[in-house]
């Protein structure tokens, strides 16, 4: 503990803070909400739990692996952090957790879904009064409204800044437990979406990232649409970039596609989770679609957006009842799809899910999984640079987020979302947008050189 700047709690003591995020991009933003409220009331923001007089952990529940890092991070942060800090758990781990294990584990102040804008007061509270005992402030019935957090000012943690505009799902999936944590879909009031790209954007922040639970069922509740929000994002001085976050399939209809075509700000990249390209496997998932329909928005989208749209995907390798055919299917389509990224899982049973019930007699075996995630990764990789080399010898516009003196390069985005590397020469170019020749791709990043 001797590392802490004011390891002190109690009247007059200033709260040194730790927030740590698992997860997904809608934890991303709640963090950065998190920590902008606190740095607002006077806390200091540092990196490290063994710094810090109170802990913020936003915590992921979408598989029984990200549990067990959610408890590993939080045994972590309870011993660095020491008995006298404040340790504050919420996210989809925490709406699920059983009080007597928080407890066991040293949580002081548990929210789950909701009720996250309250956690700053309580949190200076617990500090100021030097009172330590276990605060439940979970909704257990998920109250179906829209939980206003916002960010106001450019965000701490990053370059481009998450904006959250949805949450909640009602589609059960059937391997996935993430409708019973977040509850139903609810949306956030558009004047505050805009509002709050407003300031993120005369912050400084260039590119925005809008993001949700189901992302595409924006607007269901409120008689609007995701198309609404992207026509309403157009103008507003200073933001040149504009980002979806993952959309199911079914969620790109022509109508949003045609706002992200007119859109001057929209970069040309989806992730689209296709899962499998089996019709029964998609079946016994309820993904909703198959996968010849998956292809046909892949098609629709190129021909709307362009064919240098990237479109990037998730795999899930496995599934109960998943034949050796049933997986080459998910691998030719793939390919048909002209997918680029491809991020692959294996699957695993997660405990209260329909799957769980149904379908847990039928788990493959291990090594068979082990294998298919394999075969799917290197097709992957193989997509990857048949989309990336399509840029070699192109220019494009590049976003700079990093800078790393040491190898004097920096990197940053292209509008399709591949990372990109560059020679620094030693220019601070952090958070401005610069043309690069790209001169190869190295199987990860294109390289390039500034124009």
């Amino acid at each position: 503990m001797e590392s802490k700047i004011n390891a002190e709690t109690g009247p007059g003591a200033m709260p040194l803070v730790c927030v740590k995020v698992l997860g997904c991009r809608s934890n991303l933003y709640e963090g950065d909400y998190l920590a902008g409220e606190l740095k607002a009331r006077g806390a200091e923001i540092v990196n490290e739990f063994k710094d810090a007089n109170a802990v913020i952990i936003l915590s992921c529940s979408v598989t029984q692996e990200a549990d067990r890092k959610c408890r590993q991070l939080i045994r972590r942060a309870r011993r660095e952090l020491g008995e006298g800090g404040v340790l504050a758990v919420c996210g989809c781990w925490g709406q699920a957790v059983n009080s007597d294990e928080a407890l066991s584990l040293g949580i002081n102040i548990l929210t789950g879904s909701r009720n996250k804008n309250i956690l700053p007061e309580v949190i200076y509270a617990q500090l100021e009064n030097n009172n330590k005992e276990f605060i439940d402030l979970r909704d257990k019935n998920l109250k179906w409204q829209w939980e206003e957090l916002g960010l106001n000012d450019r965000p701490l943690m990053h370059t481009r800044a998450f904006i959250k505009i949805q949450d909640g799902c009602d589609h059960f999936c059937s391997y996935c437990i993430i409708p019973f944590l977040r509850g139903k879909p609810v949306s956030r009031p558009l004047v505050n979406i805009i509002e709050e790209v407003e300031r993120v954007a005369a912050s400084g922040c260039k590119e925005i990232v809008l993001t949700g639970i189901h992302l595409g069922m924006y607007g269901r509740d409120i008689n609007l649409s995701l198309s609404d929000v992207i026509k309403s994002l157009n103008n507003i001085n200073g933001l040149e970039r504009l980002r979806m976050g993952s959309l199911e399939p079914f969620s790109l209809d022509e109508k949003l596609l045609n706002a992200l075509s007119e859109s001057k700000i929209f970069c040309k990249h989806l992730h689209l989770p296709l899962q499998s390209g089996d019709d029964e496997i998609l079946k016994l998932m309820r993904r909703g679609y198959k996968a010849e329909e998956f292809k046909n928005v892949c098609d629709k989208a190129r021909e709307i957006l362009g064919d240098d749209l990237h479109i990037s995907s998730d795999i899930l390798v496995g599934f109960p009842g998943e034949s050796d055919e049933a997986f080459n299917n998910t691998l030719n389509l793939m390919r048909d799809a002209g997918l680029g990224r491809v991020h692959v899982f294996p699957f695993s049973l997660r405990k209260g899910t329909l799957a769980e019930k149904l379908y847990k007699d039928q788990e493959l075996d291990n090594n068979i999984k082990s294998q298919r995630v394999n075969k799917a990764i290197a097709l992957g990789d193989k997509l990857l640079n048949n989309f990336a080399e399509r840029f070699i010898n192109s220019e494009l516009d590049v976003l700079i987020e990093q800078l790393d003196d040491d190898k004097n390069i920096m990197s940053g985005h292209a509008e399709s979302f591949l990372e990109v590397e560059i020679k620094n020469n030693f220019k601070d170019l952090k958070n401005k947008i610069v043309r690069v020749k790209i001169k190869s791709f190295n199987g990860n990043k294109l390289e390039g050189v500034l124009i």
